[in-house]
């Protein structure tokens, strides 16, 4: 089992940056797809980014200003987001899953494990 905890969401002027962190308890972490969703109020969870065996995923529209990076050493995932705009003000959440394969990472259900989410407003 994993258990995992986001940090680093807040307030940010648009065109801003924020560094999202997501903390993996468990020795195995490296052996899991981690993810990256977020949810805006009234909305679908929907995919931002994954990492899986060195290779990674992104929502279309989210290339180029959103980036997802792992350190295993420190079971920690992260996303680091550029330009940021009000359309990014959501709860993000991270995701992890040791079995999801390549077609079903971008469906919020196909993952196992979560974290509490990390509230995003971009405002000015």
């Amino acid at each position: 089992q994993v258990q995992l905890v986001e940090s680093g969401g807040g307030l940010v002027q648009p065109g801003g940056s924020l560094r999202l962190s997501c903390v993996a308890s468990g020795s195995t972490f490296s052996r899991y797809a981690v993810g990256w969703f977020r949810q805006a109020p009234g909305k679908e969870r929907e995919f931002v980014a994954s990492h899986r065996l060195g290779n990674t995923f992104y929502r279309d529209s989210l290339k180029g200003r959103f980036t997802i990076s792992r350190d295993n050493a420190k079971n920690t995932v992260y996303l680091q987001m550029n330009s940021l705009k009000p359309e990014d003000t959501a709860v993000y959440f991270c995701a992890a899953d040791s079995r999801i394969i390549v077609s079903s990472m971008r469906e919020a259900s196909a993952w196992d494990y979560w974290g509490q989410g990390t509230q995003v407003t971009v405002s000015s």
